[in-house]
């Protein structure tokens, strides 16, 4: 069975698993640890990475272990780097941990 898989910090703990996502949270430091597990598993075939742990690996490291991988790696912007946002987006960003673009 094909997995969508969310690694994030853990100050995003809450976000994609309230949404009944599979997530796992986890320190900077563990990052690339927890990212070969996580590829390592053959139930997952998509993975999203929050982008502070993208950095906590290194760009060229994460590219490197991208390259070696069967699935999709997908980054998913730092909630801090979002920009402007209106009433409703920063009601889902704090449900969520994260922002979320939503288009009618």
């Amino acid at each position: 069975m094909s997995e969508v898989l969310f690694l994030t910090p853990k100050d995003a703990r809450y976000g994609f698993s309230l949404a009944g996502s599979r997530q796992l949270t986890i320190p900077l430091a563990q990052a690339e640890h927890q990212l070969r597990e996580a590829m390592a598993d053959r139930d997952v075939s998509v993975l999203v990475v929050d982008e502070r742990l993208v950095n906590a690996i290194g760009e060229k490291r994460f590219a490197e272990l991208e390259s070696a991988w069967h699935g999709l790696l997908v980054t998913l912007p730092a909630p801090e780097q979002i920009g402007e946002e209106d009433a409703l987006q920063r009601m889902i960003r704090r449900a969520l941990g994260y922002h979320v673009r939503l288009q009618i």
